[in-house]
């Protein structure tokens, strides 16, 4: 295994900047500089990773870091700043600045290398030694001495009295513990056992850092907190009698925890893994508390390996409405591609008439007793039976697209309790016509009825019934009540107007409609702005007809848009090969056949590598991609399948032509941004070597 950290990945009493951008730039530089990374792609990364939740720790400490396709080789890079800047820390900004860059497949023995030194870094002599180091040469061989000399278990999961239960040793990746208290430490009366997770987007560094906060300020209160860390280097799950003999559990995560379902019934806490660093005391206290509160919030079984808890403290209303949107969503398009597609098949196979005869060759025919009239169709009987049971099918499966968003979107809200009421406002708002608005308005009803019924404290005797029966009654009355009665009208005239005024757009109107719908299929790539666009032009098929070609028209514009980014970068990499990584010259290749596809999400390696060049040139050519769409008059009645449906479009020849110029100028536009940062990286490295 080579060496993480060598003396040329030490800055020292060095002036980098006032901004964490500036110092993260600098030690990317480093990095690259090696031959590890590429620079801008390590920066992008570990910048995206800042803004999130700042890496900003107490005692004068900050942790950037990064997994990333950009990075070949993982590396440690450290700074000492001799101006300290602000990471977010609360008690001030940072003179210790440690960059982890780790490739995105790195391997386990790595990342536990990794993970060892995080948890170093909660060790006030080490951070002391680190400032008195005179050279880089000595804060190499004090980071080394980390890495190679940690205890397999954090020294404040030690095991203070014998008697105290101990968990697996953590071993970067598995349960670590804090003792009972001391010998010497009062008696306290009252719930003393907390189990605890955390886990963070990278599972490198905050992951670790936490668990060991906990544990240390556990042991320091005589509370008894055994920890499982759910990150990157892997996982070792507490043994189940810890869990059944404790009091409360404490979430300190960033996302999902994983097997959820083994601490149904504990009181618990959540807030994101960062707090357990900041405030580990504060959220054990709150968890004591709430272990002492019978009408404190509890883990619900949801039967899944796997939940986001719909109450979770850490998460704000704004945060909680798009998780839930955006699991309607991503639930509701295989109802609508796969229907969609079997729809366009019809028309292949039928005709475009066929929607004017497909219930009544189902119902009265066979391939027994095949439709005599039609023997004049292009395909003879057989083509039109066969057409008109693939239109059926895709019809019914379409027909779902209302009542699947809302009863996911219930889902994401109050879990399995609030599918059932999802579902059935979902079908109201389709009854009442009230469309794609109805059923994101009836979802969060029937959701948040649902999760407020589910944390109503109910007798022993009536807790079983109360997911399968009461909860789902309940809400469904509340919810498709509102709906028939109060709300489903209303929308329903929203919508018909809504859906009027966009699909009868003509003209310059049109054009301006395909800038804006290209443009919010490039913006985040298969995220909310992507799907909301996606949605409405997937929803509004079903209202096309030979005389209403509008909704076609927004569905090409809308798939011609979302096929630009993948296609732009993988020309791109065509076009100037050494602005791009090895990993992503792979993934340029594979982005050829995605885009062709009509999967957004080709182009996301790139986009995270270096959003601020990526996006905005796939905004540029997404937006002339839906004008030029718009403006052939290009239409398609399949929702999904990219040029492979080419069955089902109008002018389908002008549709890829306008295909090809959004993707030729993302593609340029992607390398002059690259290629002018790499200009401006090359001055600035040169300026360095001249200064030094």
């Amino acid at each position: 295994m080579s060496q993480m950290i060598t003396p040329d990945l030490v800055v020292l009493d060095a002036d980098l900047g006032s901004t964490p951008a500036d110092v993260i730039r600098t030690l990317s530089g480093k990095v690259a500089a090696l031959g590890r990374a590429e620079a801008e792609g390590l920066f992008a990364s570990a910048l995206a990773r800042e803004e999130k939740t700042p890496t900003g720790i107490p005692g004068g400490i900050a942790i950037p870091h990064a997994k990333t396709d950009a990075v070949t080789e993982p590396a440690l890079a450290m700074a000492r700043l001799g101006n300290p800047v602000p990471f977010g820390a609360k008690d001030g900004p940072a003179d210790l600045i440690f960059l982890i860059a780790a490739p995105a497949g790195a391997d386990q023995e790595h990342l536990k290398l990794l993970s060892k030194l995080a948890r170093s870094l909660i060790k006030k002599d080490f951070t002391a030694a680190l400032r008195a180091a005179a050279s880089p040469e000595e804060i190499v061989a004090l980071v080394e001495g980390a890495l190679s000399d940690a205890p397999k278990a954090a020294p404040a999961a030690s095991t203070a009295d014998a008697g105290a239960p101990a968990a697996a040793a953590p071993a970067a990746g598995a349960a670590s513990a804090a003792s009972a208290a001391p010998s010497s430490a009062p008696a306290a009366e009252g719930p003393r056992r907390i189990v605890a997770v955390t886990a963070c987007p990278t599972g490198i560094a905050h992951t670790y850092m936490s668990a060991d906060s906990l544990a240390a300020a556990g042991k320091e209160m005589g509370v008894d907190v055994q920890v499982e860390t759910q990150g990157s280097a892997g996982a070792t799950p507490l043994p189940a009698d810890v869990i059944a003999n404790a009091d409360a559990v404490i979430f300190a995560v960033d996302v999902d925890v994983r097997d959820k379902d083994r601490f149904a019934g504990l009181p618990y806490i959540q807030s994101p893994v960062k707090r357990g660093i900041d405030e580990p005391k504060e959220m054990i206290e709150e968890a004591l508390a709430a272990a002492k509160d019978p009408n404190s919030r509890r883990v619900r079984a949801t039967g899944s390996s796997s939940s986001s808890d719909a109450d979770t403290a850490g998460e704000s209303v704004g945060a909680k409405l798009k998780r839930a949107l955006l699991t309607g969503v991503s639930y509701m398009i295989p109802f609508v591609a796969g229907g969609g597609l079997l729809i366009a098949l019809g028309f292949l196979l039928g005709g475009f008439d066929i929607t004017k005869f497909a219930d009544t060759i189902v119902v009265k025919n066979n391939l027994f007793s095949l439709p005599t009239e039609f023997g004049d169709h292009a395909l003879g009987p057989l083509g039109a039976y066969l057409g008109a049971v693939l239109f059926k099918i895709g019809a019914l499966s379409m027909s779902f697209l209302v009542p699947a968003l809302a009863g996911y979107i219930a889902y994401a809200l109050a879990d399995r309790p609030g599918i059932a009421p999802g579902f059935v406002v979902g079908a109201v708002a389709g009854f009442m016509g009230a469309g794609f608005l109805g059923g994101i308005v009836g979802g969060l009803l029937a959701g948040y009825t649902a999760s407020w019924l589910g944390q109503r404290p109910a007798p022993r005797w009536l807790r079983g019934l109360m997911p399968v029966v009461i909860i789902p009654l309940v809400a469904s009355i509340v919810a498709s009540g509102l709906m028939f009665v109060v709300l489903g009208g209303p929308i329903a005239w929203l919508t018909t107007a809504l859906n009027n005024w966009l699909t009868g757009m003509s003209g310059a109107a049109a054009i301006v409609l395909g800038i804006v719908l290209g443009l919010m299929m490039c913006f985040d790539l298969g995220g909310p702005v992507n799907k909301v666009a996606y949605s409405f032009a997937a929803a509004g098929l079903s209202a096309g007809t030979a005389d209403n070609h509008g909704p076609y028209l927004i569905m090409a514009a809308v798939m011609g848009a979302g096929m630009v980014p993948p296609l732009g970068m993988a020309l791109a990499t065509v076009l100037r090969p050494k602005l791009f990584t090895a990993a992503e010259h792979e993934n340029g290749k594979a982005a050829w056949l995605l885009g062709a596809s009509f999967i957004s999400e080709g182009a996301i390696p790139f986009a995270a590598a270096d959003p601020l060049r990526v996006i905005p040139a796939s905004m540029l050519g997404g937006a002339v991609t839906g004008a030029l769409s718009m403006a052939f008059a290009a239409g398609s009645r399949a929702p999904h399948g990219g040029v492979f449906v080419f069955f089902a479009f109008d002018n389908f020849l002008l549709w890829i032509l306008s295909i090809a110029v959004g993707a030729v100028i993302t593609g340029f536009a992607v390398v002059g941004l690259k290629g002018a940062a790499a200009r401006k990286a090359e001055v600035r490295q040169a300026q360095e070597a001249v200064a030094v």
